[in-house]
């Protein structure tokens, strides 16, 4: 059974694989209808279950999206409709539905409920984000830096603001893909050290900063996030807010970096807040190119699932 958990579970060769699957699969529809089918279909007559936890715009139709290019069917089911692991336990509620679909992504928020979602389907399960780490992303960002720069074996990549899931999957693909990161943000919204540790171990380059103009000397990919999450209450919005107004990427940082780095947000952007608009919509920014990648990124990966 080939689940798509995350990067550092996933071998470095089929990483490779799947970003080169990608970039053709992209390559192949320029041209056609968004709409339109493959030439290949690795999902004709399958269908695929979309679990949707947390609400989502790019997951969702990206996801969506992707299976019917494929040829196979989605059905959509949320986390209200479903009940999960609240009427049926998460195991039996994975042993049904790979009875009626023959994969299922999941955007939810504890790490526990996708393991355990996996450990008892029978089908693949693809990790379209939890609260510890969000790989789909990450391998879309991958396929964008490649597409613009030529490989990111050998970069450097400064990830500024909120230690996240987002930031963790970079720090899973850097020693899968041989970049280094450059964390720099609060010391409260310090990376998990086990993903430093991780990393360090498999001989990436990982250091922790304070000063974003510091630390963004010399980086060939800037990224930043959203300094609040969707489900984060009042009172914690304003903490995070004092915490990461240092963090901010606008044209000063940019011009600190090399001349050729390119900017990343994963999106949705809070502009003017962890991103200035200046450099949102500049020369830099290649947000709308690794938001449509997402599809490219999926499709490769679900592709790799069944294959």
């Amino acid at each position: 059974m080939k689940h798509f958990l995350d990067i550092n579970k996933v071998s470095a060769d089929d990483l490779h694989m799947i970003i080169n699957q990608a970039k053709t699969t992209k390559q192949a529809r320029l041209g056609q209808p968004k709409a339109a089918l493959d030439s290949e279909l690795p999902l004709k007559d399958k269908m695929v279950a979309l679990i949707f936890e947390k609400p989502s715009t790019r997951t969702r139709v990206s996801f969506d999206v992707g299976v019917r290019q494929m040829g196979g069917q989605t059905m959509v089911l949320s986390g209200s409709e479903m009940q999960l692991g609240h009427g049926e336990s998460i195991a039996d509620t994975a042993r049904v539905l790979s009875r009626y679909a023959d994969m299922i992504m999941i955007r939810t928020f504890e790490e526990a409920t996708l393991l355990e979602l996996a450990e008892h389907s029978d089908v693949p399960v693809i990790n379209g984000l939890t609260d510890r780490s969000h790989p789909v992303q990450i391998m879309a960002d991958i396929q964008t830096y490649e597409e613009h720069r030529g490989p990111i074996k050998g970069k450097k990549v400064v990830w500024s603001g909120d230690g996240n899931n987002v930031c963790a999957s970079f720090l899973h693909a850097s020693w899968k893909f041989g970049f280094d990161v450059t964390f720099v943000g609060p010391k409260e919204l310090d990376p998990e050290a086990v993903f430093i540790e991780e990393a360090r171990r498999n001989s990436s380059k990982i250091e922790i900063a304070r000063n974003l103009e510091e630390a963004v000397a010399g980086a060939d990919l800037v990224v930043t996030d959203t300094w609040v999450s969707m489900h984060d209450a009042s009172s914690a919005r304003e903490r995070r807010h004092n915490l990461l107004r240092p963090y901010q990427i606008n044209d000063d940082v940019m011009k600190r970096a090399n001349p050729d780095a390119l900017f990343m947000h994963c999106l949705p952007a809070h502009r003017e807040e962890e991103v200035t608009n200046s450099v949102m919509d500049g020369p830099q920014s290649v947000v709308f190119d690794e938001a449509e990648n997402r599809l490219h990124a999926q499709k490769a990966v679900m592709r790799w699932c069944v294959s």
